[in-house]
């Protein structure tokens, strides 16, 4: 699998990064069977949080053995500065770990959003000067993301940003605008950029749920092929968080591995232009 070299924190990340949303419902035993799946199809990069129900507890086991052959990421969706810091120490807990090489402020999804979290940043940030985290970032969903993320770099001195990037959400003329100008600004601080959704399809709006995942995802291998291989084809993108869901992983894994090279984005952009966005999330995720 290919690696990319995730901005100025050095890492050279495999373009699949194993999104642990996997497990939020899953045994200890699925969850080492997935994350050994990961690992030798070449994954080196792990994104978990407390808000993924059961991954933490789940994946808990197995980490300490392997923590050696991961670059970790874990985040935060709490607002007070005790609040993180407890929260903190507890995720290091459940996954065995002395430290994260990621810690990332969760779900901030607009200006409000970024203001209410001031005091979270902080501690993320001071826990980087700590060494108990190596790098701070920021993740967030809906089509307000990246133009939030343009003032959080603004504001904090943040080595990571993690957004949706998908052909869906790049035909919309305002959110492509926002995260073009996102882009260049982290190319300009060596900000590294981790895509999200990248094989999203639709909301369920009551279709039978297949999946683990809050929306619908894409499971033919040719049109998950064509959101991952678009996702890696923006300029800036470092990677790609897998969906959450367990059956899925394999074929975005079989994506990765076969990704060759840019392609045309008009054209999948063309492909997906009549499926519903899966944002705003608080429409959506129902």
């Amino acid at each position: 699998m290919q690696r990319r070299r995730l901005g100025r924190t050095g890492h050279e990340s495999s373009v699949a990064i194993l999104g642990a949303a996997a497990f939020w419902d899953r045994s200890p035993e699925v969850a080492g069977t997935s994350l050994r799946l990961a690992l030798d199809r070449g994954v080196n990069h792990l994104d978990v949080a407390p808000q993924y129900g059961e991954a933490q507890r789940s994946l808990g086991p197995h980490l300490p053995a392997v923590r050696d052959q991961l670059f970790v990421a874990c985040k935060t969706l709490r607002k007070n500065a005790d609040g993180v810091r407890a929260q903190l120490e507890e995720s290091l807990a459940l996954l065995g770990c002395d430290g994260f090489d990621l810690y990332q402020a969760h779900a901030v999804t607009d200006l409000a959003a970024l203001d209410e979290r001031a005091a979270a940043f902080d501690v993320i940030l001071r826990a980087r000067d700590e060494g108990v985290v190596r790098f701070a970032g920021i993740t967030g969903h809906d089509m307000t993301a990246p133009g939030t993320f343009v003032e959080a770099l603004r504001r904090y001195d943040l080595d990571t940003v993690m957004f949706p990037v998908s052909p869906r959400v790049w035909g919309d003329s305002a959110y492509r605008r926002d995260a073009e100008a996102l882009l260049e600004l982290c190319a300009e601080r060596d900000v590294g950029v981790m895509a999200i959704k990248a094989a999203a399809r639709r909301p369920w709006d009551g279709r039978d749920r297949w999946a683990t995942t809050w929306y619908e995802p894409h499971r033919d291998p040719e049109a998950v092929r064509r959101g991952v291989h678009f996702a890696l084809s923006v300029p800036g993108v470092a990677a790609f968080c897998t969906p959450g869901d367990v059956d899925v992983l394999p074929v975005a894994l079989d994506a990765a591995e076969s990704y060759a090279g840019p392609v045309d984005l008009e054209a999948a952009i063309a492909a997906e232009a009549g499926e519903e966005l899966i944002f705003p999330i608080a429409e959506k995720a129902v």
